[in-house]
């Protein structure tokens, strides 16, 4: 064999065409929701001057390169007051009408944050969103985050690459394994480009899906390459630098990972009241007697009313945690902050808002962070080395464990900040909220495993069922009730009429089967108005007969009965050939299976 003929070979292994496509589809998805996050971008920012700044004359600091000269003039922030407009509280109401009245007019699916709408299509769906879940998805979070609603950009943008990825998909006619993961990427590109977080936003697609520490790895090398187009879409157009700029953090003394270790605890103790706050509030939203539309109008006005005593909680918060990184935010302002941030995220998303849980979560988490970090230092200055490093690892730590996504957050953190000289303490901490909040997950709909999830309840079957044969089967099967070729059909209805099988072996002088009737096969007789006394056995039976063998092993027989749809399968006698030697139920198989992946759990759970 030439050289040249080696290579058709090895190309043609490699699948070209499969990859191929997959790459080039998973780049359109990154391209479209490049364009989303741009738009979703610039609208909301657009909304928020308008809103905020030009109407009440509200402006929180910003974040980014452009903000850090400017914080040190103004010295340390020792107070919550801040200057606006008597009507700001009116303003997030405002929000709330809008978007109340678009996303339960149109899309009621669109409610609350978008990212548990995603998970919900991926394993539950199929991976199909409606088409018109991204827009309204997208016009009602830019309305409630550009009139000051606590919420982020994460879960928005999310639900819309998600969307177009789940579109494409069923456009092009593809499978629902192939939907699922085009609706990854499209998650992934969303948040790549949006948190200028590529290799974060990919990682976090395929990781938010379990409450464990899996990863839908079919799915990361789609992720990726959206993630890289878009992150180059939108970083071409708004720039590159990172979303908050810090000092030059490094971590230098083993010892204060003790501390750090009291950090992650803390972070997980604030994580757990922050779900069930999140959580109850919504409760006690869809107990209150109004319609569902209206109440994130009352979340909103609730909000403005928080906001008029702590006005810091209006809006994404990133501007206070760039101060907070620079040690500009005194600590009981910080802790202050980090409590009613959590009673203002619950307030505009948990009554119907339509926003992202990332962003809150993480000024949660820094200003955490900020606060343990300053008492840490007054307690024992010997060992901590920069208190404000404290901000960006409670940052990552609080949404590593509230989203079970550690991997993704810390790398996450870091791309965003553009800091990577933390990641012991960032490992440390969010492996550390994430185990001791376990069961606790601000997104309800993760599943706790592969293994629970309905998109792959077909590979595990194929895995439970491993080493089990038909043969183990038996003392669970029926002895076939045998159909002589040549009974007459009268004869045949007056046997089936006395059992209550499914399936009847048709068989030969011998007792080898020629073939299988059920009784739909009679029905179909009688439907085509044939005289019952005119028709034998072999007249109505299926010959094309689909068998099992003994040493068969079972998921293989469990294949050919949710291939054909049939509820029996007769198995062969290998000592006669051609002769039934039970009748195994599709029933039996599947009790099996649940026996066999209740043990396999119990086993897990003792790890």
């Amino acid at each position: 064999m030439n050289r040249h003929s080696s290579l058709r070979v090895s190309l043609a292994n490699l699948n070209i065409r499969g990859v191929g496509r997959s790459l080039i589809l998973s780049a359109l998805v990154g391209l479209v929701a490049g364009v989303g996050a741009l738009l979703f971008y610039y609208g909301t920012n657009g909304a928020n001057e308008l809103f905020l700044g030009h109407l009440a004359q509200f402006h929180p600091p910003e974040e980014g390169g452009a903000a850090v000269p400017a914080l040190y003039p103004g010295g340390l922030i020792n107070t919550l007051s801040m200057p606006f407009r008597w009507f700001l509280f009116l303003i997030p109401a405002v929000g709330g009408v809008v978007s109340g009245w678009l996303v339960f007019t149109f899309a009621p699916e669109a409610e609350g944050h978008g990212t548990d709408a995603a998970l919900e299509a991926f394993h539950r769906k199929g991976g199909v969103i409606r088409g018109r879940v991204p827009i309204i998805k997208a016009i009602a979070s830019m309305v409630t985050i550009g009139t000051g609603g606590s919420a982020g950009r994460e879960g928005p943008i999310a639900q819309i690459g998600a969307g177009f990825g789940s579109f494409l998909a069923s456009r092009l006619g593809l499978s629902a394994a192939d939907r699922r993961i085009l609706l990854l990427a499209g998650m992934a590109g969303g948040i790549g480009a949006t948190f200028r977080a590529p290799l974060g936003g990919a990682l976090f697609a395929v990781e938010v899906l379990y409450q464990d520490p899996e990863f839908e790895h079919e799915g990361l090398i789609p992720c990726i390459i959206a993630s890289i187009v878009a992150y180059s879409l939108f970083g071409g157009v708004t720039g590159w630098d990172p979303l908050l700029v810090t000092p030059r953090f490094h971590f230098e003394n083993p010892w204060e990972l003790l501390v750090f270790l009291v950090l992650g605890v803390t972070c997980a103790g604030l994580g757990f009241g922050y779900v069930r706050v999140f959580y109850g509030m919504r409760t006690l939203f869809r107990r209150i007697p109004i319609p569902a539309a209206l109440k994130p109008a009352l979340g909103g006005l609730l909000l403005g009313v928080l906001a008029m005593l702590v006005p810091q909680v209006l809006g994404s918060g990133y501007g206070w945690v760039q101060m907070a990184l620079y040690g500009k935010v005194a600590l009981w302002v910080m802790l202050v902050v980090c409590l009613a941030k959590i009673l203002a995220t619950s307030l505009t998303i948990s009554s119907g808002g339509s926003g992202g849980v990332f962003a809150p979560s993480l000024v949660i988490g820094a200003m955490l962070g900020g606060a343990f970090g300053a008492t840490a230092e007054a307690l024992m200055p010997t060992l901590v080395q920069d208190p404000r490093a404290y901000v960006l690892v409670g940052m990552a730590g609080f949404f590593a464990g509230v989203a079970h996504t550690p991997i993704a957050t810390l790398i996450m953190v870091s791309e965003l900040t553009g800091n990577y000289g933390l990641l012991a303490p960032l490992m440390l901490v969010s492996v550390v909220a994430m185990v001791a909040l376990r069961r606790t997950t601000i997104y309800e709909k993760q599943v706790p495993g592969r293994i629970d999830s309905p998109a792959h309840l077909g590979d595990f079957v194929v895995d439970v069922l491993e080493g089990i044969s038909v043969a183990d089967l038996e003392a669970h099967g029926r002895e076939p009730i045998l159909i002589p070729e040549v009974m007459p059909l009268s004869e045949v209805i007056r046997q089936i009429a006395a059992t209550e099988a499914v399936y009847y072996p048709v068989v030969d002088g011998s007792g080898v089967m020629r073939g299988i009737l059920s009784v739909n096969d009679i029905r179909r007789i009688f439907d085509e108005d044939i005289p019952p006394g005119l028709v034998i056995a072999r007249d109505v039976a299926v010959t094309d007969v689909v068998t099992a063998r003994p040493d068969e092993p079972l998921n293989q027989t469990l294949r050919k009965l949710t291939g054909r749809d049939l509820e029996e399968i007769p198995v062969m006698d290998l000592a006669h050939p051609g002769r039934v030697r039970f009748m195994l139920s599709r029933r039996a198989v599947l009790a099996r299976y649940a026996t066999e992946l209740e043990e396999k759990r119990g086993v897990y759970a003792d790890r």
